[in-house]
């Protein structure tokens, strides 16, 4: 289990980016929703021991991660955000140096993980091109290999699937299914279908705080009853916005379809309709920013 208790985190500029972070997760794929600029990153790069933390713990299976980075490191893989390849290098080379640097030190073991492993991410084929030349989903999957090297017990990924298009996302969903079965992975994104398609535990994180966190159909059944959807025309927006708890807008069919969060029927040409995870991200960060 990773636990993280009491986290906070000013940087030298003066902005706030966690603010008493506490979070405990579980074996499986648990998912960190929020917008940009919440804190995402900078909680999973204090996870990953790339940056210390002002106040708060962190452990894993029992390892104090702030007092002895050197044993999380050897159970961690982590796919950040951005990450950069030598331009000239094959896959099969870049990942076999990235081994190396691992501490896989048995070249026949290595070169067995690593052919494995690009066999996993469907890369097995393309092994012999150089990294730089492969597509936005391509190089995501060759993240997910490198993060998956010696077979750690904690992967964390950086919104993962920006950039990815419709079919790379769902081939890059499944891989992350796959291999969050026995261990912990946690998913950092701002996309909220990531997190209900792959996630079984989840959190909404804003300004550097834990808005809400538990089982997403869970929290979607904490609205039911209170979700009531409209199509409007666009120049009847404002007003409603105004008059009405508006939590989310969407475009459908030139119209406007707004979803308002009320106890009861905001008006007589409102629909009920079952809540979603949109709703439940989108009406908690309408609280905290109120």
């Amino acid at each position: 289990m990773l636990k993280i208790e009491g986290l906070s985190k000013t940087y030298g500029n003066g902005v706030k980016a966690l603010a008493n972070v506490s979070l405990n997760v579980d074996k499986g794929m648990f998912g960190l929703l929020g917008p940009n600029g919440a804190g995402k990153s900078s909680l999973m790069k204090t996870i990953a021991t790339l940056q210390s933390a002002d106040e708060g713990s962190i452990s894993f299976n029992g390892i104090d991660v702030f007092k002895d980075p050197s044993r999380i490191r050897q159970q961690l893989g982590y796919l950040p955000q951005d990450f950069g390849v030598y331009p000239k290098i094959s896959a099969f080379e870049l990942l076999d140096h990235l081994a190396l640097l691992k501490g896989l030190e048995s070249k026949t073991e290595r070169h067995e993980q690593v052919n494995a492993l690009l066999a996993q991410t469907n890369l097995y084929d393309k092994r012999k091109n150089a990294v730089a030349t492969f597509s936005g989903g391509m190089r995501q999957r060759f993240g997910i290999a490198q993060a998956l090297l010696g077979d750690p017990q904690l992967v964390i990924v950086d919104e993962p699937t920006a950039g990815l298009d419709p079919e790379e996302r769902n081939r890059f969903h499944n891989l992350l299914c796959e291999i969050g079965e026995n261990i912990v992975v946690i998913l950092s994104t701002h996309f909220v279908d990531d997190v209900r398609d792959l996630c079984s535990q989840m959190a909404i994180l804003a300004h550097g705080q834990i808005l809400r966190h538990g089982v997403p159909t869970e929290l979607m059944d904490d609205l039911a009853g209170n979700v009531w959807v409209k199509t409007i025309s666009k120049d009847e927006r404002a007003d409603h916005e105004a008059e009405f708890d508006v939590i989310s807008s969407h475009l459908f069919a030139g119209a406007v379809q707004i979803h308002v969060l009320s106890n009861s029927q905001p008006a007589s040409d409102f629909i009920q309709q079952e809540p979603g995870l949109e709703d439940v991200y989108f009406s908690t960060l309408q609280q905290s920013f109120s």
